[in-house]
Order: C-alpha cells, then sequence, then structure tokens
C-alpha cells in the first residue's frame, strides 16, 4: 500500500490523494488501567492483563475511516488482549509525521506505508522474522533495507504506467498504444493536432508533477543500468551525467511541445484523475493506483502502457509496498508482531486495496478470484506486468528498499519537475539534484 509514500505504497506509495488537516486528536500518549509507556511514550500501555498500542495509519478517498477502524477490529480480534489506538497522519508525508512524533517521544509502536530506510537508520523499527515472510509473499526481499524486511511486502505497485483513453485514440486514428519513443511522441502530436489534449498532469501537486520524470528515468536510466542508484551511493555516477541529462530533456520537450494541458502546473492531483476519466485529456502519467479510480461505467474505455524506450524495449518501474511497521521500542513486541502479522493477512483488507486502491496484490498460492474482487479489465492487464517475466526495475523516488533515495531528495527531485515544466535548464536542475544528495548523505 504505496501511496508510498509513499501506501511507502503508499508510503508517499498511496501519497496520492491524502486528505490534507485530518484528524490530529489522540496522538498524546494513550492510557490504561496500570500506567503508561510504549515507544518513548507514544501510547503503549499494559495493565489489568491488556494492552494498548499506538498505530499510525492514513486516510484517503479509498481508505477510508471506515476501512481503518473495521480493519483494526479484524486485527484485534487475532490477537487477545490487544488494544488499538488509532493515530491519523495530517498529510501526505507519513514519514515527516512519524518524526515530529518520534520527537515529541511519541513514536508509534506500529506504522502504516512508511519508509523503512528512514527510521531503521535511527534504530527505530524491528525488522519481521525472515522465515515469516518467505512463507507468505512472492518476493519476500522485494522491499528489505540492509537485507532484513521492515514492512512486509503485501503488495506492489508500477510507478508510473500510461494510461490512454481508447475512444480518443480512435478519434485521432490511432489504434493501439506506442512500442517506442518515437511512437509515443508522434502519437502526442497526432492527438495535439487533432485538438485533444495529449497528457494529463496533475502539475500542482509535487509528487504528481514528476509521474513522466520518473517514468523516463525509470526506463531510460535504471533501464539501462538497474543499479544505477547503489552506484549514485557510491558516487560514481551522477544526475548529471549525460546519459541522464538526455533522458530529462525527454520531459522537457513533452512540456516545450505542448503536450499537458494548458496551466498543467496549476493543476491538482484530484482535479488531474477527474481530468482524465472524463475525457479531457488522452493519456495520463500516474501510479498503477489509479485503477482504483477507473470509472466502472465505462471501464472498457481504458488501457495501459510503460513509457516507451527508445527501442521499445518493454521495462517495468516496480515499488514493492507493505503494510505496518513495527517500532523497536514498543513495551509489547510479541503482541505489536502478532497484530501486525494478521493484518498483513487478511484478505479483507486486500479486497479492499485492490478495489478502491488498485493495489497488486503478492500473497503466495493466490489468485484475484481468491480474493472475490470485482476489477475491470485494465486491472487484469496491468497485473500481468506484475506476474509476467519482464525487466523490472525501481521506480526512482519510490523504492522502499536499498534503493530508496536518501531522506529529504524526494522534494529536490519534485522541484526539478516542476522547474523543468517551464525552464530548459536541464543541467542546472540536475546539478541541484546532485548537490542535495550530497548534503542528504553527509
Amino acid at each position: 500500500m504505496r501511496h508510498q509514500l509513499p501506501p511507502a505504497r503508499s508510503t508517499r506509495l498511496l501519497a496520492a490523494g491524502l486528505a490534507a488537516g485530518l484528524l490530529l486528536a489522540g496522538c498524546s500518549a494513550a492510557t490504561s488501567s496500570g500506567g503508561s509507556g510504549g515507544s518513548g511514550g507514544s501510547g503503549g500501555s499494559k495493565g489489568g492483563g491488556s494492552t494498548t498500542l499506538s498505530y499510525l495509519t492514513f486516510e484517503t478517498p479509498s481508505l477510508t475511516t471506515s476501512f481503518w477502524n473495521t480493519s483494526i477490529a479484524d486485527g484485534e480480534k487475532a490477537v487477545p488482549g490487544l488494544t488499538i489506538k488509532k493515530l491519523v497522519a495530517p498529510s501526505t508525508d507519513r514519514d515527516a509525521y512519524a518524526k515530529q512524533l518520534q520527537a515529541s517521544g511519541q513514536f508509534p509502536d506500529l506504522l502504516q506505508s512508511i519508509t523503512p530506510s528512514t527510521f531503521v537508520q535511527a534504530g527505530l523499527l524491528k525488522p519481521y522474522d525472515q522465515s515469516w515472510v518467505d512463507a507468505n509473499f512472492l518476493l519476500p526481499m522485494g522491499n528489505a533495507y540492509k537485507g532484513k524486511v521492515y514492512i512486509p511486502p503485501t503488495n506492489s505497485q508500477i510507478i508510473p504506467m500510461v494510461f490512454y483513453n481508447k475512444t480518443l485514440f480512435a478519434k485521432a486514428g490511432l489504434s493501439q498504444p506506442p512500442k517506442t519513443w518515437a511512437d509515443f511522441m508522434a502519437d502526442c502530436a497526432a492527438l495535439k493536432k487533432a485538438g485533444i489534449t495529449p497528457i494529463e498532469l496533475g502539475g500542482g501537486d509535487p509528487f504528481s508533477a514528476s509521474m513522466p520524470l520518473t517514468g523516463i528515468l525509470s526506463a531510460d536510466v535504471l533501464g539501462k543500468d538497474p543499479n544505477w542508484l547503489q552506484e549514485r551511493y557510491a558516487g560514481k555516477v551522477k544526475f548529471t551525467d549525460a546519459n541522464v541529462e538526455t533522458a530529462v530533456a525527454k520531459y522537457r520537450t513533452m512540456a516545450k511541445n505542448g503536450y499537458f494541458e494548458d496551466g498543467a502546473l496549476g493543476v491538482k492531483y484530484a482535479d488531474s484523475i477527474t481530468n482524465f476519466t472524463s475525457g479531457k485529456a488522452a493519456m495520463y502519467m500516474m501510479g498503477s493506483w489509479f485503477l482504483g479510480s477507473v470509472p466502472k461505467d465505462h471501464a472498457d474505455d481504458f488501457g495501459a502502457f510503460m513509457t516507451p524506450t527508445d527501442d521499445g524495449s518493454l521495462v517495468v518501474p516496480f515499488a514493492v509496498g507493505g503494510s505496518m511497521a513495527i517500532s523497536a521500542k514498543t513495551p509489547a513486541p510479541d503482541k505489536a508482531t502478532a497484530f501486525a502479522e494478521a493484518w498483513s493477512l487478511d484478505p479483507a483488507n486486500y479486497k479492499a486495496l485492490i478495489e478502491g486502491d488498485g493495489a497488486f496484490p503478492m500473497l503466495k498460492g493466490k489468485t484475484l478470484a481468491d480474493y472475490n474482487v470485482n476489477v475491470s479489465q485494465v486491472f487484469k492487464d496491468s497485473y500481468a506486468y506484475v506476474t509476467n517475466q519482464n525487466t523490472k526495475v525501481s521506480s526512482i523516488g519510490w523504492a522502499s528498499n536499498d534503493d530508496a533515495m536518501p531522506s529529504g531528495l524526494n522534494d529536490a527531485y519534485y522541484a526539478a519537475s516542476q522547474a523543468l515544466f517551464a525552464s530548459d535548464d536541464v543541467a542546472g536542475q540536475m546539478a541541484k539534484l546532485d548537490s542535495a544528495w550530497n548534503t542528504a548523505t553527509k
């Protein structure tokens, strides 16, 4: 669930669409008979045979208050004597809010869809037992950090996919999605000539503005060198390298050629979804969580493909998301782990995530039918990119494993994406990213 987060899919995984200004009440230490405590006073308490643990969640139009309350109640049933105190992140940046709670001595016992590396480095997270992870998940090490799993790899996202409106393609005389970058540019030109906005861009929200650049860099740079991010940590490559700047220039060309809608930098993410689903643009580069927003009454109008490469090779920018991280400071690690494991294997949670959030489930030995879900054909076609053999690379800026960018780098990356919409200074923006990276990793 990485609107990654972020949902870490969230994380930043599901960063998409999070409601701002959500309830902050309940952030103070929870209490129960017999005392208080928890992760630095975050809400863990024991007394009279009962345990109360705090759990940081988030809300979206799909993952509502009702979803969290129900899923928490079901998880509590699996762990006798446990009560969960729910906290709700107030913004899209769950990592920042968790840091805020930690600084005030209220670090939660359990945290949903955060970026593990940010907190493991501070000794704040407890890893899962690897045998449990191996037994239950398709890619058990898909979101591992330094060889250990801190959030179960419950689901995955492709970030981004290129969704397209088949009816608008047909109006422009296009019968199939493009295979190469040259085809993609030709299709954009044909759509524009036909009076159709080629690509929707919710440029008013920084993460959303970065989606085209994420697709291009993941395909062109990581597609040729899957270890590029690790090499950047080692100082062997830079954003100012010629191959990176060449890839970034593609995004600048898209903007210069007018392939996004007028005023794209002022379009909010939520409005970009509405614009695309209502037929105001032919394509939309967005994380696969968009599949949860495909209109059910005309779902067959939509298809999806990967960001095209120069030679037509298929590269899938992939992010293995996960559910719950466990605080290393929780006063009740056994009960915290039992709740997290039960939540992460509950089929009812997967049904909500698949149908509402477009999550691709990663449990072993199950098909979509096993989750009793009603999904569109474009979801099924998109899920095939996960299950089929193809070149999968980390989605730059969205990884929750060793390829996660250093803390704070995503903001610089988003800022570069917005700046390049109106500026030809590719080299200057990449130099800023290199500088930000160097500062973040000192």
